[in-house]
């Protein structure tokens, strides 16, 4: 079975900002583009809006929806949708509510820090 799962490549300035997953929490310690599952009859957009809030307590505007890509870990199969944000004028600055911490780096520096498998494809996506 295939979970849909959507991120936010959230967009500042060159930067791009990834979210450290806490330990003790499935893949644990490695960072990620923000987001979460799609919820049954959820559009994949909302759900974004939705998983950042939550999450990260901002607002967004997608900029862009990026080609889905697949990803089978030993549990099952997402389908990570990404989408090109940048945060809303005028908006909360994003905090980790869910992560344990969070970093605006250059596209080009994401390859030093230990990603989650599946978020791999989005970074080569960035640097075409």
């Amino acid at each position: 079975m295939c979970v849909d799962v959507v991120c936010a490549i959230l967009k500042r300035g060159g930067t791009v900002m990834i979210a450290k997953r806490p330990e003790g929490k499935r893949l644990g310690g490695l960072w990620e583009f923000p987001g979460g599952k799609v919820e049954p009859g959820e559009a994949p957009e909302a759900a974004l809006h939705r998983e950042l809030k939550e999450e990260l307590g901002c607002e967004v505007r997608v900029i862009e929806k990026l080609d889905p890509c697949e990803h089978a870990y030993d549990w099952g199969v997402i389908r990570l949708i990404p989408f090109v944000c940048e945060l809303v004028d005028g908006g909360v600055e994003p905090h980790p509510h869910e992560h344990s911490e969070l970093a605006w780096v250059s596209p080009v520096d994401l390859g030093g820090f230990e990603l989650a498998p599946a978020d791999v494809p989005v970074v080569e996506m960035l640097l075409r």
